[in-house]
């Protein structure tokens, strides 16, 4: 039976792969922070994933875990959850985005020198681009980050192909945004489908935001997932954008998720400059026409389904807080969607 590793398999990403590759008869390994709370949530969703506790930035601990493990396949989905928190923690984010993989990175190489088959896929970001010089972005657009968040992501996404050169079957793929009622609340799509939730049942008043003209190419988190799974199974390494080649305004993902609790936007959203980002790139797009060639890979799932289910699973939430019911979570309306 195959072995996988998955770091941040905690998160969206990672919580969607474990099911998968346990549904197709892998062993699933994470790596999981020490006293993280979500460790339950993940158990209860998926049987048989087997939990390691440990930190991508202990680079000796990793390694002896996959040297442990010597598995067939290696995710790295771990790193600061988002674009924002990495302007509060630009070290951290260096030394997880960074560093972490470059562990990782290395303890598969010497998985792969001591004679063992060993794929690594590495989740990359659109933020890479920074703000890009063309529209939609591919492959070959150039990388020049504008957040502590973008540049991990480059290092670790230049790495893939240093380690790539020397023979290792190391993938990137690019990932756009991507959403599911798995989001963190931390994100801004999910702040604007809790609010409209609780807009409409009355227990928010406002809706606060930084900004309604960044655009952004938003995919379902499930199709992402799959795209990785893909690309690291792929005959030949290499790196992949994987996007719907479809931008949005926040202000789209604001009115769509009003217009489906049936409210007008307008009336309850109101800007804050101060939730601004310092940089934040005007329009990210990605063209993954190598992804659907190469690998089959398309998108299944729109943009107005994505905020819908979004926001009828933050609407479900509340009714069953509100009925007593606490454990109705917003990832196990995904699951099946």
């Amino acid at each position: 039976m195959p072995t996988a590793f998955l770091t941040g398999i905690i998160g969206q990403d990672g919580g969607y792969l474990a099911e998968r590759l346990v549904a197709e008869g892998w062993h699933v390994h994470g790596l999981v922070r020490p006293g993280d709370d979500r460790v339950d949530d993940l158990r209860r969703r998926v049987d048989g994933v087997v939990l390691h506790e440990g930190d991508l930035m202990d680079v000796a601990r990793v390694g002896d875990l996959v040297a442990y493990l010597t598995p067939d396949e290696i995710y790295n989905l771990g790193g600061i959850a988002s674009v924002a928190q990495s302007w509060q923690r630009p070290l951290l984010t260096a030394q997880v985005g960074g560093l972490g993989a470059a562990g990782l990175l290395e303890a598969a190489w010497q998985l792969h020198r001591g004679g063992r088959d060993v794929r690594v896929l590495q989740a990359s970001s659109a933020e890479i681009f920074g703000t890009p010089d063309r529209s939609p972005q591919s492959e070959t657009t150039p990388i020049r980050p504008v957040s502590p968040y973008g540049a991990a992501k480059a290092f670790a996404h230049h790495l893939v192909g240093v380690y790539r050169g020397r023979g290792l079957h190391a993938t990137a793929c690019i990932l756009y945004n991507h959403e599911s009622p798995r989001r963190p609340a931390g994100y801004v799509t999910r702040k604007v489908t809790q609010a409209a939730a609780r807009i409409a049942a009355g227990t928010q008043d406002r809706l606060h935001l930084g900004s309604l003209d960044i655009r952004r190419d938003w995919g379902w988190a499930p199709d992402y997932v799959d795209a990785m799974v893909r690309a690291s199974r792929h005959s030949e390494p290499g790196d992949f954008v994987v996007a719907t080649g479809e931008a949005h305004s926040i202000e789209d993902f604001v009115a769509a998720a009003f217009a489906r609790v049936g409210l007008r936007w307008q009336e309850h959203v109101a800007l804050d400059p101060a939730l601004a980002r310092p940089v934040d790139p005007p329009d990210l797009v990605g063209d993954a026409s190598k992804a659907r060639r190469l690998l089959g890979w398309r998108p299944t799932v729109s943009f107005e389904e994505i905020v819908r289910q979004m926001v009828d699973a933050d609407l479900r939430e509340l009714a069953a807080a509100a009925s007593g019911d606490n454990g109705a979570r917003p990832g196990d309306r995904a699951a099946n969607a």
